[in-house]
């Protein structure tokens, strides 16, 4: 079902600097999804590195990408593998980690993280 959420489609743009290897971060504090099992709101810090290749990520799709999880039910595992596999979709990095570190609830702090290495 995860991998079946229809989602906003996350843009790129072409990266004229392909022969150099450099490494993009990107972070956003203001994530926020729902937890499925109580329906309460979620947040989230998501950090994501990266090292591109041909094409790189729009910002301004990507924020609204994130937007959508606003009212989805969603492990915190599962956003941040999801993010991972839409962006490395969209964007085909050489290289790609995505981290999320949830806000403190019920005394417990998640972090997940996630990587992918082209081949």
């Amino acid at each position: 079902l995860v991998r079946a959420l229809a989602l906003p489609d996350i843009e790129t743009w072409e990266n004229k600097y392909r022969d150099k290897k450099y490494v993009i971060r990107i972070d956003t504090p203001e994530f926020t999804c729902v937890c499925p099992k109580t329906a309460l709101p979620d947040f989230a810090h998501i950090y994501i590195e990266y090292m591109p290749s041909g094409l790189c990520l729009e910002l301004k799709s990507f924020k609204e990408y994130l937007l959508a999880y606003r009212e989805i039910g969603i492990f915190h595992e599962h956003v941040i593998n999801r993010i991972l596999e839409d962006l490395v979709k969209s964007t085909k990095p050489r290289w790609m980690k995505v981290k999320g570190v949830f806000n403190t609830r019920g005394g417990i702090t998640t972090e997940v993280e996630a990587e992918y290495k082209s081949k």
